[in-house]
C-alpha cells in the first residue's frame, strides 16, 4: 500500500506573517504532518483583490529558516511569473536554507487578472503548457549540471551556473499542479514526484489518476513513483466532514493530502486536525 502523507496549507492572503508562522511551527511539532504549503499569487483569490497577500517564495524562505523537520513548498509556483533560470536559483536557495526540505511545486500559471495588472504576458493555454514543459527541463539541468545549456522554443540558457546546487540529490522533488489531461498530466508523468489536482470531485480525481497512469506507460515511467495529491479545504466547525471528504479521495487513489486551513485560524487547529482527521485516517490504513 502506498504511503499516506498529510500536510497543511496556509494561503498567504487575508492573514499575517505571524499568524501563518504559528500554524507552521505547530505543524513542525506534529510528527504525523509531513509537509506544509503556501501559494504563489500576488493578489488574494477572493472577490476583493485589494486585500493583503504576501509573496510566496519570500515567506517560504523565512519559514524554511525557522522550521526544522517539515517539508515545505508552494502549491504551486506559476511558471509565467519568473524566468525558470531565476526560479531555479530561488528554489535552490530555499533548499539550502531548509537543509534539503523543499518540495518544488510548479504549474503553468492561470491568473489573468494578476498578469494584466502587472503587465506580465499570460500567453495562450497551449503556449503556457509548452513553456511549463521547457521550464522543467531548464530547471532540472541547472540543478544537475555544472554549466547548463538549453535551446528551446521559449527559453534559452547558455553555459549557465546555478550555485550552490540544491542540497537534495539529484534535485528537489517536482510537484506538478494541474488537471489538464492531454498535456499537464504528460508533463507530470515526465517530471513529477507528486501530482496535485487543485480541486474537483473524487470521481474527477479517479478519472485523471487513470489517465496519468497511461501517460506514465507512454513515457516509460513507473506510475508508483508519483504520489497523487489533493487539496482539501477544512471545515473547523465540522472536522468529521473534513475527514469523510478526505477518505473519499483516499478511496479514489489519493495518497498525498494537503489540508487547507483558512484564516482566521482557530486556536489549536493544527493539533485538532491531527487528532480528528489524520490519526483516524492513518489508522484505517494499518
Amino acid at each position: 500500500m502506498a504511503h499516506l502523507s498529510f500536510g497543511v496549507k496556509t494561503a498567504p492572503q487575508w492573514t499575517t506573517y505571524e499568524d501563518m508562522l504559528a500554524i507552521w511551527q505547530a505543524a513542525d511539532e506534529e510528527p504525523l504532518l509531513e509537509h506544509a504549503w503556501l501559494f504563489d499569487h500576488f493578489y488574494p483569490l477572493t472577490p476583493d483583490m485589494s486585500g493583503p497577500c504576501l509573496e510566496g517564495w519570500s515567506v517560504l524562505s523565512a519559514f524554511a529558516a525557522v522550521t526544522k523537520r517539515i517539508r515545505l513548498g508552494l502549491m504551486v509556483t506559476g511558471n509565467t511569473y519568473r524566468h525558470p533560470a531565476v526560479l531555479a536559483n530561488i528554489a535552490a536557495t530555499v533548499d539550502v536554507i531548509s537543509k534539503g526540505r523543499l518540495d518544488f511545486g510548479l504549474g503553468a500559471g492561470w491568473n489573468e487578472y494578476e498578469h494584466t495588472a502587472y503587465g506580465i504576458p499570460l500567453y495562450t493555454v497551449g503556449e503556457r503548457l509548452r513553456r511549463l514543459d521547457e521550464a522543467c527541463e531548464v530547471i532540472k539541468r541547472l540543478w544537475t549540471e555544472k554549466q547548463a545549456n538549453f535551446e528551446g522554443r521559449y527559453y534559452q540558457i547558455k553555459d549557465a551556473y546555478c550555485e550552490p546546487k540544491p542540497v537534495q540529490q539529484p534535485y528537489p522533488p517536482f510537484v506538478i499542479g494541474g488537471g489538464g489531461e492531454k498535456v499537464t498530466l504528460r508533463i507530470a508523468a515526465k517530471y513529477a514526484s507528486v501530482w496535485n489536482m487543485a480541486g474537483g470531485s473524487a470521481e474527477d480525481f479517479k478519472r485523471k489518476n487513470a489517465i496519468l497512469d497511461e501517460h506514465c506507460a507512454a513515457v516509460g515511467r513507473n506510475p508508483a513513483e508519483i504520489a497523487r495529491s489533493i487539496q482539501v479545504p477544512i471545515n473547523p466547525d465540522n472536522l468529521a466532514e473534513t475527514r469523510q471528504n478526505t477518505q473519499n479521495y483516499i478511496e479514489a487513489g489519493v495518497n498525498h493530502i494537503v489540508l487547507n486551513i483558512r484564516p482566521p485560524y482557530p486556536e489549536g487547529i493544527v493539533h485538532r486536525l491531527v487528532e480528528e482527521v489524520v490519526e483516524p485516517l492513518k489508522s484505517l490504513q494499518m
